[in-house]
C-alpha cells in the first residue's frame, strides 16, 4: 500500500503516470497525499529490485446494491514488465476487495493492451458484455 508520501513515491508517480496516460497532468506530493487519504481509494505499489516498479488504484464505494470495487490506473514500468508485478498488484487488489465484502471487482482495459488482457483473464477476470459510455468535459 501507499504509506508515506516521500520523494521516492513522488518520483515513481512522475515516472509511471506518463506510461499510463499521455494526457494526465503530473501529480504533486499533495495530490498523492489526497489520494492516499481518500477512504474510497487504495493505491498499491509494487517493487522490483528495490525500485517502485508499478502501481494500481483500487476504488471501493458503497451503492444501494452493495459494495463495489474497481481496479483503475494499473501501470508497470516498461523496464520491469514481465516480472509478475502486474499480477501481484491485481491479485492483492482482488484480495483486499474480497475481504472488504465487495460483490465483485470490475476493470476495463483497452483492446490494444493484449498482454494486460491475458493477465486479467489468467487470474480469473472474465470479459463482460457491456456498453461503456463516457461523457467528455471540454
Amino acid at each position: 500500500m501507499l504509506g508515506d508520501i516521500d520523494d521516492e513515491v513522488v518520483t515513481a508517480f512522475g515516472r509511471l503516470l506518463p506510461q499510463l496516460s499521455r494526457s494526465a497532468p503530473p501529480l504533486t506530493g499533495s495530490d498523492i497525499t489526497a489520494l492516499s487519504e481518500s477512504p474510497a481509494i487504495t493505491v498499491l505499489l509494487a517493487r522490483c529490485e528495490g525500485t517502485i516498479a508499478g502501481m494500481l488504484t483500487l476504488v471501493m464505494f458503497r451503492l444501494p446494491t452493495g459494495l463495489r470495487a474497481r481496479i483503475e490506473d494499473v501501470v508497470v514500468d516498461e523496464e520491469f514488465r514481465g516480472r509478475g508485478a502486474g499480477e501481484d498488484l491485481s491479485r492483492e487488489a482482488v484480495r483486499i476487495a474480497r475481504e472488504a465484502g465487495a460483490r465483485n471487482v470490475d476493470l476495463t482495459s483497452r483492446p490494444s493492451r493484449a498482454a494486460a488482457g491475458r493477465l486479467y483473464e489468467r487470474i480469473g477476470f472474465r470479459q463482460r458484455e457491456s456498453r461503456v459510455y463516457r461523457y467528455e468535459f471540454d
